[in-house]
């Protein structure tokens, strides 16, 4: 784990150790699954095995890479961006953290995220939409909310849960490819055709994971919230921020937020108008639970030692 000195929630800790632990559940559950319908065949579990670990490391070591390129960002130089480099420093100093690399993209929907394998391979991207709207003060809120992600190496975290959902996807298609179609049945599944049976539970456990990334998506948006507002010992001006992004996004045209929505799980708010989201499908709290807790924190800051 970090050692820097951004604050952990051990309730938000604990609520989202157990979100993966059920995610891991699901996964052994799912692998078993595979070993079962395929006639306890060893092959099947292996191969199962191997692709888990081959899209792990993919989605893990080139997240940084997939990030940047699905938000038409790039990393900018303490000469390019000064002020910005500025921010990023003094954070990491207070936080006593590795600096990550500095990335900008031209967007207009004020946003920003953070990715990378490692804290010491990692990138921190701000919109131009962010900088034009947010004031200094609210730019350093809601860096140090993406700093935190990378301390609390939240991508791995991501990563890691998000395989049993793929692997569960790929059994859903696997009834075009097993058996060339055919429909085969097998002593296991009862005479249940092997692709049917594939397909079952896929969409099971494929909906059980969907819904607990989910959750741990929330849990992660808030602990970064809460460690981000002791850090800079301000939460009303990271709930400031929040307030106006959340604001700006109806008013961003609909193919700027289609253009910025291949990072939506990273970024600081989804680049998506609130209607047309589902709160319980979101991978981020509610605005007005996010500013719920910066209030309460903003209380706990302002009582007499």
């Amino acid at each position: 784990m970090s050692t820097s000195r951004f604050i952990k929630d051990r309730g938000l800790t604990f609520r989202m150790g157990l979100t993966v632990f059920l995610n891991g559940l699901i996964y052994v559950v799912l692998i078993l699954a595979i070993w079962w319908i395929l006639g306890q065949s060893t092959a099947g579990v292996i191969g199962a095995l191997i692709i888990s670990a081959g899209l792990f490391f993919f989605q893990w070591y080139f997240s940084d890479t997939i990030a940047l390129k699905s938000m038409r960002a790039r990393v900018v130089s303490p000469e390019e961006a000064p002020e910005l480099h500025v921010m990023v420093d003094r954070l990491c100093q207070l936080a006593d953290s590795t600096k990550p690399r500095v990335a900008y993209s031209d967007s207009p929907v004020p946003n920003a995220f953070a990715t990378g394998r490692s804290p010491s391979h990692s990138v921190v991207c701000v919109t131009r939409g962010l900088l034009e709207q947010l004031e200094p003060a609210e730019v350093e809120a809601v860096l140090a909310h993406e700093l935190s992600h990378v301390a609390h190496r939240d991508v791995t975290v991501m990563t890691v849960a998000g395989v049993t959902g793929v692997i569960a996807g790929l059994m859903m298609r696997s009834f075009l490819y097993v058996g060339g179609g055919r429909g085969r049945g097998n002593s296991n599944t009862g005479g249940i055709p092997i692709q049917l049976a594939m397909v079952l539970v896929g969409v099971v456990v494929y909906a059980l994971s969907f819904v607990l990334i989910r959750v741990l998506s929330r849990y992660r948006e808030l602990a970064a919230d809460r460690a981000a507002a002791y850090l800079t010992g301000s939460p009303s001006t990271l709930a400031s921020a929040l307030t106006k992004i959340s604001g700006e996004m109806g008013r961003i045209p609909a193919q700027d937020l289609r253009a910025s929505s291949g990072a939506n799980h990273l970024a600081l708010i989804p680049a998506a108008n609130g209607r047309d989201v589902v709160q319980f499908l979101s991978t981020h709290p509610s605005l007005e639970q996010r500013l719920a807790q910066l209030q309460r924190i903003s209380q706990e800051l302002s009582r007499p030692m």
